[in-house]
């Protein structure tokens, strides 16, 4: 009895039992909060999980271990601290008048709510993750475009939901009212983020007109590169530098976009300058040689020009004009290379030699004065 009586020995208006109920919710909540934890996330994984991945629930866990542990962790102190009270001789304000206990109260709601939505966009991620996976072991590329777009728009949709959520349950907003004011204020909101607005619209153009698509070899501008991304607000390039460019959607629903990636040849045209002393007989050899190398070439079609076009001020000039088969960058400076070096080694089976810049003086004699 004893015993039984010493729990109900108070401290600041709270009695030992309070006190062991909070340390023992705490006590057992952390021993286990790793096997809780582990359970969600297998409840979460079958849901949007791939069980023919077993590297898919490696990356599920990476991605859904923080904000689950953090979502236990609020619920264990929101349970253990709601077994204490706070003593009355504080006269600390009610839960519904502002002050600590609202602050306490509120923060702590808001906290879990917002883990809650954060294991959501991370299941989210990672289901984006999957079907970005399951698309790259298809043919077609449209998947590859429509997938990362899906999964922006399902990450907005996610934030929104909770942000509404936060308004509404939280902070007692009447989400009608705010509607009918957003409605009110929507123009100027509109004028505001007219930016905004057309690089979302130019999002939707990219997607429905599909001028190109993720993986394509694009020019805007002055810009040359591999599309790697197309968002809400703008599309990510690569260039062959290897840097990334940010394009903003307007940008190239407005400008002059030249799709590469469509392309069934590249085109590769320059000038061969050989010296003056080459004669036409020489000139007429090499011409016709670099004709057939065009012609034979594995990997150029059959509609390649060569021709003697010009005299130039240091050289006699031969246009070289042919077309690389597919649209590859890769692939094309491949080509261009090999048959760069067959045509030095024809030059120099024929006698000539590429010419460079030079310039005669010529001196006359003066008459001695």
């Amino acid at each position: 009895m004893g015993q039984l009586e010493f729990l109900q020995i108070e401290f600041f208006e709270n009695t030992v039992k309070n006190y062991l109920i909070f340390s023992a919710i705490l006590l057992i909540g952390l021993l286990f909060k790793g096997k809780l934890s582990s359970l969600i996330r297998k409840w979460i994984y079958k849901i949007v999980g791939d069980s023919t991945n077993p590297d898919g629930k490696v990356e599920f866990d990476n991605l859904l271990k923080k904000p689950i542990s953090y979502f236990i962790l609020l619920i264990l102190l929101y349970f253990s601290f709601n077994s204490l009270s706070f003593p009355s001789s504080w006269n600390l304000a009610g839960i519904e008048e502002f002050g600590v206990k609202m602050i306490l109260d509120k923060g702590s709601s808001l906290l879990i709510v917002v883990t809650i939505f954060w294991t959501m966009l991370r299941s989210v991620e990672y289901l984006g993750i999957r079907l970005k996976h399951k698309a790259s072991l298809t043919e077609s590329r449209v998947d590859d475009q429509i997938i990362p777009f899906a999964i922006e728009i399902a990450r907005v949709l996610v934030i929104i939901f909770g942000v509404l959520i936060i308004l509404s349950n939280i902070f007692g907003v009447n989400i009608t009212a705010l509607a009918a004011g957003l409605g009110v204020g929507g123009v100027a909101v509109a004028l505001a983020s007219k930016e905004s607005l057309e690089n979302l619209l130019g999002s939707f153009t990219i997607f429905f007109d599909k001028p190109f698509q993720v993986g394509d070899i694009i020019t805007i501008g002055e810009i040359t590169g591999v599309v790697e991304k197309v968002g809400f607000r703008s599309t990510r390039v690569r260039t062959f530098d290897k840097s990334v460019v940010t394009v903003p959607n307007k940008n190239i629903i407005n400008t002059e976009l030249d799709n590469l990636g469509v392309r069934p040849v590249r085109r590769v045209k320059f000038y061969v300058g050989l010296l003056y002393s080459t004669s036409t007989d020489q000139i007429k050899n090499i011409v016709n040689e670099i004709q057939a190398l065009i012609d034979n070439h594995p990997n150029t079609d059959q509609e390649g020009r060569v021709r003697f076009m010009e005299f130039g001020d240091s050289s006699l000039n031969i246009m070289v004009l042919y077309f690389s088969k597919g649209p590859e960058w890769e692939s094309m400076i491949d080509t261009r290379q090999d048959i760069n070096f067959k045509i030095i080694d024809i030059v120099k089976k024929h006698g000539s030699d590429f010419a460079f810049p030079t310039r005669s003086l010529y001196f006359e004699n003066q008459p001695n004065l």
